[in-house]
């Protein structure tokens, strides 16, 4: 069983930087890819960013790309996700995701991939 709780979420003005954790129990934490996803109020969740279970390949959402960065260390069980320029519409609850794929080097984009799910952390960004 793996579990995922995430931390370091709040409350931030426009064009700040928050980056949220994730840590992950279990012992085979370098086995699986790791996904961001958030859920604004009254949309759907979606995706945000992922790893591979490698750490070498990172891929992101168009609306979030060159502003988020999602870093893993396999030592201490944690992926990352440093957020910079906040805008208001990156206001979330903020989920982490663990995925057992095939091959190190893929990630997915797509919810149902991934096994596990932390219970999310909020981020608010203000005007």
């Amino acid at each position: 069983q793996v579990q995922l709780v995430e931390s370091g979420g709040g409350l931030v003005q426009a064009g700040g930087s928050l980056t949220v954790s994730c840590g992950v129990s279990g012992r085979t934490f370098s086995s699986y890819a790791m996904g961001w996803f958030r859920q604004a109020p009254g949309k759907q969740r979606e995706f945000v960013g992922a790893m591979s279970r490698s750490g070498g390949i990172t891929y992101y959402a168009d609306s979030v790309k060159g502003r988020f960065t999602i870093s893993r260390d396999n030592a201490k069980n944690a992926v990352l996700l440093q957020m910079t320029s906040l805008k208001v519409e990156d206001t979330a609850v903020y989920y982490c995701a663990a995925a057992r794929l095939v091959l190190s080097t893929s990630y997915s984009d797509s919810p149902g991939s991934y096994n596990y799910w932390g219970q999310g952390t909020q981020v608010i960004v203000s005007s």
